[in-house]
């Protein structure tokens, strides 16, 4: 494994992770792959909220999106039960529905998206949303 050059390691340095728990696989490659080509960030699919949770064992993101209607849980069920663990209190997370509860998500202070949204609506919350948690 070849050393990072300087402008290598400031790429690495400004990329941060962004985990994407949307149970629609199609949904969430896009996003993925949108992220990834669009940002310097990374971006992570994760189907379901039990296998989020077994994720959240070893990686904590820089921010999630989260779509409100998954199995087993909905979305703000999922970042309710986050917010009881402090390491998770500071994560910057976008609600993405297409029937979103916006007093549940205002309460909470959170973004929200509705299905379907503009590619640069979402890169734009994005952007802000990693601006202002760091």
């Amino acid at each position: 494994m070849q050393p990072l050059s300087s402008n290598e390691q400031d790429n690495q340095s400004q990329s941060r992770t962004i985990l994407i728990i949307e149970d629609d696989a199609n949904v969430g490659s896009s996003l993925v792959q949108i992220i990834v080509e669009e940002t310097q960030n990374l971006a992570f699919l994760v189907t379901d909220p039990e296998q989020a949770l077994q994720i959240f064992e070893e990686l904590l993101p820089d921010m999630l999106i989260i779509d409100y209607h998954l199995p087993h849980m909905n979305g703000l069920q999922l970042y309710d039960f986050l917010q009881t663990r402090q390491e998770f209190q500071h994560i910057p997370t976008i609600i993405i529905s297409a029937a979103v509860p916006r007093e549940d998500i205002q309460q909470r202070h959170l973004v929200a998206l509705d299905k379907p949204f503009e590619i640069d609506e979402l890169l734009s919350h994005i952007d802000n949303l990693m601006q202002t948690s760091h």
